[in-house]
């Protein structure tokens, strides 16, 4: 198989694949091509680079699983913020408030009272895990 970049009489640009080169030239010179975009039949081939594949591209990382996108998560969310356990709703609005100073938690709440802190304009995300049981 062969892939050509084509271009029929009016301009249009459209691409299409073929057995080989050999099949084209035959469709071509029976009228047998047509302009993908207004049905032309006059179509010739366009000036086309060939693919090759960057030395680099074969050096493309694989893409993380689920489970270790999930690792990373927790270990930024454990580096960079404080557990406050079960006061996490307390600890959010006090600070929403302004009645403590802001900070980085992270700790529980039930769907309840997410959703309350949501209603009240207080910012919270759901984590993919579940926070190791110990207070800071």
């Amino acid at each position: 198989m062969i892939r050509y970049a084509l271009k029929c009489g009016d301009g249009h640009n459209f691409e299409s694949w073929f057995q080989s080169a050999a099949a084209f030239d035959v469709l071509a010179e029976r009228g047998h091509l047509a302009c993908a975009v207004c049905g032309s039949g006059s179509v010739s081939k366009s000036l086309m680079a060939p693919r090759v594949a960057a030395e680099k591209a074969k050096s493309v990382p694989a893409k993380p699983s689920r489970d270790e996108m999930i690792a990373e998560i927790r270990r930024e969310v454990e580096d960079n913020a404080t557990y406050v356990g079960g006061d996490f709703v307390r600890t959010a609005r006090e600070m929403h408030e302004g009645a403590q100073p802001s900070a980085s938690i992270y700790g529980e709440a039930n769907a309840r009272e997410a959703h309350a802190l949501v209603e009240e304009g207080i910012p919270v995300f759901p984590l993919p895990f579940k926070p190791k049981q110990k207070m800071q």
